[in-house]
C-alpha cells in the first residue's frame, strides 16, 4: 500500500475516498495527525498531514517516528511525500517539482533519527537513502501526463523553524554541493528506510532561499504560498497516473534493509523490543 505524506498547505486528498479513520499509538507517541485510509483511483492509501491537520506543528516538533511507525503498522510500503523546499540552483524556478535522490543532514541534532538505541543496537546503510524504483516510478508517471520534473538532486534539511541566513546558504549551495533545501525530510527519509519502505518525495520549488543578490528573490512565507498552490496542483496530477499503473518491484536492499543491521540478539530483547521490531522488520 502507499502512504502519501503531505507537507505545508496539504492537509487532505480531496480525491481521497475516505473509508476509515485511524487514531494510532504507537510505542514511539502519536502521530502528527490521524491517518485518512481511503480509495483514491480505485487504490487503497493511507494519508497522513505532517504537520497537522491544523498545520500546528514546526519541523523540529514532528513526530517522524511515530507517523513512518503507524503507516507502517497500518499496511503500508511505499511512502511519498509532499515537500516544500527552496532552490539552490538557478535552473530549479519557483514553481518546479523536483525528486531528491541525495540528502545532507544540516539539522542540529534535536530531533530523534532512528528507531534504534535504548537496548537495542542497528546499524542501517543509507548511502542511498530513495527507493530507485519509486523514484523511476514517479518520473514515469509525470513523464506520461507532460508534467516536467527535476530528478536526481540532493536536499539539504536544516533545523529551522527560522529561515536561512546567507552564510549558510551559500554554504549549502558551494560547499555542501545541495540543490535543495527544506526543513522535513530529515530523519522521515532515514526512517523510512529502517522501517524497510521504499520512500521518495516530491519537492515543490517555491523560492530561491536567500543565495540570490537580489533581495526580492529571497524566501519569504508570503512568496511561499504565492508559488505553492500551483506547485501543488501539478503534483497532485502526478498522483492519479502513478496509481494507475502497477508500482515497480522494491529492490531487496530496500526491503531487507534490516538483514545482518540489528547487532543485539532477539534473545536480549523485551517483549515490547520484539514487538515493535516485528513490525519493522515485517
Amino acid at each position: 500500500m502507499l502512504a502519501i505524506i503531505g507537507g505545508s498547505g496539504l492537509y487532505q486528498l480531496d480525491e481521497l475516498s475516505i473509508e476509515q479513520e485511524h487514531v494510532v499509538d504507537t510505542p514511539f507517541g502519536q502521530p502528527s495527525s490521524p491517518i485518512i485510509e481511503g480509495s483514491y483511483q480505485g487504490q487503497s492509501v493511507l494519508f497522513l498531514a505532517r504537520h497537522g491537520v491544523n498545520h500546528q506543528l514546526l519541523p523540529g516538533e514532528v513526530n517522524y517516528r511515530a507517523n513512518i511507525f503507524a503507516l507502517k503498522s497500518l499496511g503500508a510500503r511505499r511512502v511519498l511525500g509532499i515537500s516544500a523546499a527552496g532552490s539552490l540552483r538557478e535552473d530549479l524556478k519557483p514553481g518546479d517539482l523536483a525528486i531528491a535522490s541525495q540528502y545532507f543532514d544540516h539539522t542540529r541534532g534535536k530531533r530523534a533519527y532512528s528507531f534504534f538505541g535504548d537496548g537495542v543496537a542497528a546499524h542501517v546503510s543509507t548511502a542511498y537513502p530513495v527507493c530507485p524504483a519509486l523514484s523511476a516510478d514517479i518520473q514515469s508517471a509525470a513523464a506520461r501526463i507532460g508534467q516536467a520534473l527535476h530528478i536526481d538532486k540532493t536536499y539539504a534539511c536544516v533545523e529551522g523553524p527560522r529561515l536561512g541566513t546567507r552564510a549558510e546558504s551559500f554554504f549549502l549551495r558551494d560547499s555542501a554541493k545541495c540543490d535543495l533545501v527544506g526543513m522535513t525530510n530529515v530523519p522521515e527519509v532515514f526512517l523510512a528506510r529502517e522501517a524497510q519502505m521504499a520512500y521518495c518525495t516530491i519537492c515543490l520549488v517555491t523560492d530561491f532561499d536567500c543565495w540570490m543578490d537580489d533581495p526580492a528573490q529571497h524566501v519569504s512565507v508570503e512568496k511561499f504560498f504565492a508559488t505553492y498552490q500551483g506547485a501543488m496542483t501539478n503534483a497532485k496530477a502526478i498522483l492519479p497516473e502513478l496509481l494507475r499503473v502497477p508500482f515497480t518491484h522494491t529492490p531487496t536492499d530496500v526491503r531487507e534493509a534490516l538483514a545482518g543491521s540489528v547487532l543485539t540478539a532477539d534473545e536480549a530483547l523485551t517483549d515490547s523490543q520484539k514487538q515493535w521490531l516485528a513490525v519493522l522488520r515485517a
